[in-house]
């Protein structure tokens, strides 16, 4: 039996706050432009793996990961 079988549902747990920001987020965006409030929850995203982080030109943006 696999994995996918017994779980029917997938959800990470994610905080009001987090919701907040991943509502309002879209496209590619640089890190640096957002308040610092938000970068240390994008780095709790980055680390559920809902929000990727990708180098271009020497800047850190980050992007919205699919469902």
């Amino acid at each position: 039996m696999k994995i996918n079988e017994l779980l029917k549902s997938f959800e990470i747990f994610t905080t009001n706050e987090e919701k907040n920001l991943l509502e309002t987020f879209n496209g590619l965006a640089p890190l640096s432009s957002f308040p610092e409030r938000d970068q240390v929850i994008i780095a709790g995203l980055i680390r559920k793996s809902l929000i990727s982080k990708v180098m271009q030109n020497g800047i850190v943006m980050v992007a919205k990961n699919d469902n």
